[in-house]
């Protein structure tokens, strides 16, 4: 028992903790351009993004459409309008989109009627 007071000489050494800092840059997000649909939401744009897609058997080009939510702070994209989108967190159920800039708009083609 008059062990008891000596210190283990096997026992490893304290170990330093080394932290990293995180990377200042963050993980590449999607940008999409797509068609405004909808603007009747509150600061909330539908944008629909067209891709086309070969069909595996008959060699066909078919056209998919996906809509996104998207957020518009400022209130500046209209139906019609040609946007891009980028990918951010979560902002409501379905919002996951962030309106980057208006493209083009709507009947800015130059043809007058």
């Amino acid at each position: 028992m008059a062990d008891a007071t000596t210190t283990n000489t096997n026992a490893a050494p304290a170990k330093k903790h080394e932290h990293q800092l995180a990377s200042q840059e963050r993980g590449t997000k999607r940008e999409v351009i797509g068609l405004v649909v909808s603007d009747k939401m509150q600061k909330t744009i539908t944008v629909q993004v067209t891709r086309l897609e070969k069909h595996k058997k008959y060699k066909k080009y078919l056209r998919r459409h996906t809509k996104f939510y998207a957020h518009d702070e400022k209130r500046e994209a209209k139906v019609g309008d040609t946007v891009q989108i980028v990918e951010t967190r979560p902002l409501s159920k379905l919002k996951r989109w962030r309106l980057v800039k208006v493209l083009a708009r709507a009947g800015a083609s130059g043809a007058s009627a």
